[in-house]
């Protein structure tokens, strides 16, 4: 039971960085018409509660780049834990 439930949250979180990946590279090669891109429209709907979490930890001058960036960092890192957890059951 308990490997289903790290194996689940571990897919929960790959789909969130993976999402955030795909969210900055639309980032990269729409530019200014990003905000009219329907896949990064939902990119930014999946992705809103991490980046919000993250958002409300920074001071409030953090750029939503650095936010962005910030999120996806520990996003890896705890996926990176649940594979190590995940190996050590």
């Amino acid at each position: 039971m308990t490997l289903l439930l790290i194996s689940a949250l571990r897919s929960v979180i790959e789909m969130l960085g993976l999402c955030m990946l795909g969210q900055a590279i639309l980032y990269l090669l729409a530019g200014r018409n990003r905000a009219n891109n329907r896949i990064y429209q939902l990119f930014d709907l999946i992705t809103k509660a991490p980046r919000q979490l993250v958002a409300n930890i920074l001071p409030a001058s953090a750029s939503p780049v650095a936010v962005g960036v910030i999120s996806f960092v520990i996003l890896l890192l705890a996926w990176l834990g649940l594979a190590f957890l995940r190996k050590s059951i």
